[in-house]
């Protein structure tokens, strides 16, 4: 080798090492930034861990959502958002255990009562009930798989305010440790159907300040004073969107939802429209519904979850409205139910 080819050969050996040292430095240095953020997160989110262990594994999950909510972020293709908030931490699989908990079961062929129900022709283009003074501030179950319950109260309180004139905070932590048989077990899940059917049996469900939530279960206080009650409760039509649309234009709605799909928990704003399925885990209130003022006028449903006000627009998400599948997005349109008044 010539002393040209010799010095041609050095100059792309060093090219060649600092090329990896470069990477090297970048990886490292993203990995810092994660670390670092990671701890900015749980300072933000008051989090801690039992060992270096945990953290170190908790670390993996969050850099693995971070980077998808950032991937999904600027793809800029979807209708909404997503945020870093605070279950970036959780699989999916412990944020279903922790934050869901709707148990179906088989639909029995229950009688719906259509005079309750608007004929289309009269259903207005756009609800809210909030607007109304029919929905009550946004909850949080916490760690209680117990939506079925908020679901239900949610229903529960628009149908008093709108029957009686009064807006009472109803309480979930009555049904939680009250209702008993079927499916339904507190924190480890429930199904709407039954928590109406308790209130109509105890001739009543008490309001939120004689009976606190503690998002635990507890034993059931038989002593407590009713603050309101219902006579009874009706499914909304199976896998009809125009029907579940008659159902919210006269009241607030329970609805089971798939709360699955990489991007839902992460929600921040906008209309979400999936992915998702159509297996149900998860219960939230319909209180409205209507249509983007934007080029395209995407529909949507509006939907008052119960993870707290920080969670999606202000604890609420709009969801993509007829999508064409009978169903509806994440099976909103399977089991739908509300309470009756007489």
């Amino acid at each position: 080798m010539g002393p040209r080819n010799q010095a041609v050969w050095l100059a792309l050996l060093m090219l060649a090492l600092w090329v990896c040292a470069a990477a090297t430095s970048r990886t490292t240095a993203t990995a810092d930034d994660m670390s670092v953020r990671h701890e900015q997160w749980m300072a933000e989110h008051g989090r801690q861990y039992k060992d270096a262990a945990e953290k170190k594994y908790r670390l993996k999950i969050f850099k693995s959502n971070v980077e998808r909510i950032e991937s999904v972020n600027r793809d800029g293709e979807r209708k909404y958002e997503l945020s870093v908030n605070r279950f970036a931490d959780l699989t999916d699989e412990e944020f279903k255990t922790y934050y869901k908990g709707f148990k179906p079961k088989p639909i029995k062929a229950t009688a719906t009562n259509n005079e309750t129900l608007m004929n289309m022709s009269d259903v207005p283009p756009s609800v809210d009930w909030r607007a109304k003074g029919a929905v009550t501030g946004v909850k949080d179950q916490g760690q209680c798989g117990c939506c079925w319950a908020f679901s239900t109260v949610g229903a529960t309180e628009g149908l008093i305010q709108i029957k009686k004139g009064n807006l009472t905070s109803l309480s979930e932590q009555q049904l939680v440790d009250c209702v008993t048989g079927g499916v339904t077990r507190g924190c480890e899940g429930g199904l709407m159907d039954e928590a109406f059917e308790y209130i109509i049996q105890n001739k009543g469900i008490a309001s939120e300040e004689t009976y606190p939530y503690t998002a635990t279960e507890g034993t059931c206080n038989t002593d407590a004073t009713s603050a309101a009650t219902i006579t009874g409760y009706e499914k909304v039509p199976a896998n009809s969107e125009e029907a579940l649309m008659a159902a919210v234009a006269t009241q607030p709605v329970s609805v089971a939802i798939d709360g699955g799909g990489p991007d839902f928990k992460f929600y921040s704003r906008g209309v979400f429209t999936g992915p998702c399925g159509t297996d149900l885990d998860h219960a939230v209130t319909l209180v409205g519904y209507g249509t983007e003022e934007s080029a395209d006028g995407t529909k949507y449903w509006l939907v008052k979850n119960s993870w707290g006000e920080t969670w999606g627009e202000g604890g609420y998400m709009r969801m993509a409205r007829d999508v064409g599948a009978p169903e509806g997005l994440c099976g909103i349109a399977k089991d739908a139910s509300y309470p009756t008044l007489n």
